[in-house]
């Protein structure tokens, strides 16, 4: 008999009526091809995880589990946010499935390698990556801003998949050794590879958004890069000390070369350089403050150790969820 997997397919959702009907139809539909393939086991599921929208997307999950068994529901009690949404997701899954898949509700990421990624994991690997070919579909500011990032990452030293969001396979035990990872600042996409166990890849063109908007706007893409960049590097701290350093030295130099030129007696009023130096040493300053005070700010959100999430109700047909510690 061949292997099957039990794969429980994890999607975040956040104001996605414009867009659910479509992505669950073309879920079911890849879902049922791998049944006939005989890849994946019946009892498999498509999870919708609603971080608590405001418009209509429950109640269509709520009718989606009602008319299909292949649907289950999650709702989360307040909008968590998109990582702590795959986060609390997966969490839930975990001890029912062999493997799960977090995926985007936007049908950005081609769910036509859902199959290949399952015959990947039956082939004996704990985490399968989906990495896009090309950003085409990107505005050419976010294509730049995506590649600085993750060539920012790699020099601080975080092992990140170039081109991969998201879109990736876990197997339970893969998800369950990231269960074990405490911080409540979640940047999933730069934890996961530090979980270890054999990967790979599996790769596709990413589409255009089929309805609705984007739910990252510049703004919140910003802040997402800066979790990113303070919860995995201690470098920015690190270049704040070398440049204080270098700061020092050259104070040092200018010290004894103003020094040398008072006794030479060639000095003379410097009104603007003196200005600009203040305002320059008092940027850095600010600047190394509010880095510093980052990093303070995250270790003050850690100790307070609150839940990452909340569940408000689980559905499906078979009403097969149980309460879980969501404080793992």
């Amino acid at each position: 008999m061949e292997k099957t997997a039990k794969l429980y397919i994890v999607v975040p959702c956040y104001n996605e009526e414009a867009v659910l009907g479509e992505t669950a139809k073309q879920m079911r539909d890849i879902m049922l091809k791998m049944l006939d393939d005989n890849l994946i086991a019946y009892n498999s599921k498509i999870v919708f995880v609603d971080d608590g929208s405001i418009d209509s997307t429950w109640k269509m999950i709520d009718t989606l589990t009602r008319q299909d068994n292949i649907f289950a529901g999650i709702k989360l009690s307040h909008n968590a946010g998109h990582q702590n949404a795959v986060y609390g997701g997966l969490m839930t899954v975990m001890d029912d499935c062999d493997c799960a898949i977090s995926i985007d509700a936007d049908l950005q990421d081609d769910i036509q390698v859902i199959p290949e990624m399952v015959k990947k994991f039956l082939n004996g690997y704990d985490v399968v990556y989906g990495v896009r070919n090309k950003r085409t579909t990107d505005t050419v500011f976010k294509r730049t801003t995506a590649v600085l990032f993750y060539r920012l990452m790699r020099l601080m030293g975080v092992n990140l998949v170039f081109n991969h969001a998201d879109f990736r396979l876990m197997s339970r035990r893969a998800i369950k050794a990231l269960s074990e990872y405490p911080e409540r600042n979640l940047f999933l996409r730069g934890m996961v590879p530090t979980v270890g166990f054999p990967s790979t890849c599996v790769y596709y063109d990413r589409n255009e958004r089929f309805a609705g908007k984007s739910k990252y706007p510049l703004k919140k893409m910003l802040s997402f890069a800066f979790d990113g960049i303070t919860s995995f590097s201690v470098t920015p701290i690190r270049l704040i000390a070398t440049m204080g350093a270098i700061a020092c030295v050259i104070a040092i130099i200018m010290a004894v070369y103003t020094l040398v030129e008072k006794i030479s007696g060639n000095t003379s009023a410097g009104w603007a350089s003196m200005m600009l130096s203040i305002w320059f040493i008092g940027g850095v300053q600010l600047l190394s403050l509010g880095l510093i005070g980052e990093y303070i700010g995250k270790v003050y959100k850690e100790i307070k150790r609150r839940p990452r999430y909340i569940v408000e109700a689980y559905i499906n047909n078979q009403n097969k969820f149980t309460s879980h510690t969501f404080d793992d």
